[in-house]
């Protein structure tokens, strides 16, 4: 009950702060509220933003789902029709700002926290704004949450802001000692254990980003092989979970997309197509119903509706399944154990344990939606021993990946696409295969649109920065493309 009373006071916040545009303040938040209380306001904001506005687009750019034929809330989406005043990242923007940054700004600065809980609050803020990066490449970062002192904060690189987040989070380690938390904290319970390996999780993903861009591989290397093997992670899952199913209470994404804008998202065929071929019919009932009218998981083609308007209608392709009360992930297992599974066969070269891990990152994903029968996955269609070349086993660990962040972490799913190239691009058209003809296609490979804005080939590798933003500071960047890669991002 506490919980659940914590969380509908916070997504009033969201309600409020949503209004305000002014990322350096946030006006609306109450004064006297106590630093303790505070945490689990910027905990809910974090979460209702990877979990609902996130979580939303990035789906359609990791080609998990596609806009129903007979909708057209989120054409310009699946279309890639989109331009720097569309405003597609900008309410994440806000809240992440004027919501959830101002508020652990607070707690940091209080006297009345502990070390324990400005080191949760470093983490809070890694993942903040790598997220902010992930999206927009550049962010507020050295100047930003200045108030009236700086009203005009530059942007800041995203790797210089990945080094900043992460020497924060080591300079909070520091102080640890044995301190423990006194803010309240729903998301992991005051267990100081598990913010820590929160926290080598984040580093985890972030290093192994580094190395891909080719940035200090060397010392990078060592990082992730240590962390590995040290093997000082989070236990379960990193997930906000408070939700219940009543009005205002609901998990963001199924309160936005099955209660205010019900019958807009279908199943994307990249991800049927894959699930379909190997077999994986526990998950896709989970993520997917069948198509009314044949009784299949039927995806949509990328980016055809409009060219296909009147020919195909919603009846024709699987429809999502909704969890009212579902929470919102800020790191699955499932992901943490894939990570692992790539650095033991990238970097440790050692087969057995990447096995392991590559096993235990099906079976943790099975487990969090509440299945069982990985074992019959993994020993048969995904088989470990069905690849054998170190790069048929990242494809294996990678295409794996992408199916467990599926209806989990949308936003990592599609920064992972960009990150290892995998699912890759067809080189077959949307137009062929709308057409009947998927001859050469490869099932899971990522399809361009069909109509796209981008034209051609070309699919979508960051968002503009806030119009809002731009609109505010003159220092916001602007000249940027949608097919500009984000600085870790060199496939």
């Amino acid at each position: 009950m506490k919980k659940k009373l914590m969380i509908f006071a916070s997504s009033l916040l969201i309600g409020f702060t949503s209004c305000n545009l002014d990322i350096n303040t946030d006006p609306d938040a109450p004064s006297d509220v106590t630093p303790d209380m505070i945490l689990p306001a910027a905990e809910n904001v974090i979460a209702w933003t990877v979990g609902n506005a996130m979580y939303n687009y990035a789906g359609f750019f990791a080609q998990y789902y596609e806009q129903m034929p007979e909708a057209q809330q989120y054409d310009a989406l699946i279309e890639y029709d989109i331009n720097p005043s569309s405003q597609i990242i900008d309410r994440a923007y806000t809240q992440l700002y004027a919501g959830a940054l101002e508020d652990l700004k607070t707690i940091s600065e209080s006297e009345d926290v502990t070390p324990a809980d400005r080191f949760a609050v470093s983490v809070l803020r890694a993942f903040s704004f790598q997220l902010l990066v992930d999206n927009m490449d550049q962010a507020p970062y050295s100047e930003a949450l200045m108030g009236s002192e700086n009203p005009m904060p530059k942007w800041d690189g995203g790797q210089a802001i990945y080094e900043g987040v992460l020497a924060e989070m080591e300079e909070a380690e520091k102080e640890l000692g044995e301190s423990a938390m006194t803010c309240t904290d729903l998301l992991l319970n005051k267990n100081v254990s598990q913010w820590v390996g929160f926290a080598n999780a984040l580093r985890l993903r972030m290093y192994l980003r580094f190395i891909d861009a080719g940035v200090d591989v060397a010392g990078y290397t060592e990082k992730v092989k240590s962390l590995v093997t040290a093997n000082q992670f989070f236990s379960g899952d990193v997930k906000f979970d408070v939700y219940a199913n009543e009005t205002s209470k609901y998990n963001p994404w199924y309160g936005q997309n099955n209660i205010s804008l019900a019958n807009n998202h279908c199943a994307s065929y990249p991800i049927i197509a894959y699930m379909s071929q190997t077999n994986d019919i526990e998950r896709l009932a989970y993520s997917f119903k069948e198509a009314k009218a044949t009784k299949k998981y039927e995806g949509e083609i990328p980016g055809v509706k409009n060219n296909l308007k009147g020919s195909k209608f919603n009846k024709d392709y699987s429809g999502m399944q909704y969890y009212a009360t579902k929470p919102v992930y800020f790191f699955t297992q499932s992901e943490l154990q894939f990570l692992i599974a790539e650095v033991y066969i990238r970097f440790i070269n050692d087969d057995a344990k990447a096995k392991a891990a590559y096993e235990a990152g099906i079976e943790a994903d099975f487990a969090a939606r509440g299945l069982t029968g990985a074992d019959a996955l993994y020993t048969t269609t995904v088989s470990w021993a069905s690849a054998t070349t170190t790069d048929a086993k990242l494809k294996l660990i990678y295409m794996q990946k992408w199916v467990a962040l599926c209806y989990m972490d949308h936003m990592e799913a599609w920064s992972e696409i960009r990150r290892t190239d995998c699912p890759k691009l067809s080189s077959k058209s949307a137009a062929d295969m709308a057409s009947g003809d998927i001859s050469g296609y490869e099932a899971g490979d990522l399809i361009a649109p069909m109509t796209n804005a981008l034209g051609g080939q070309n699919m979508i590798k960051r968002l503009y920065p806030s119009y809002s933003a731009s609109q505010l500071n003159k220092n916001t960047p602007t000249g940027m493309k949608l097919t500009d890669p984000v600085w870790w991002d060199k496939n």
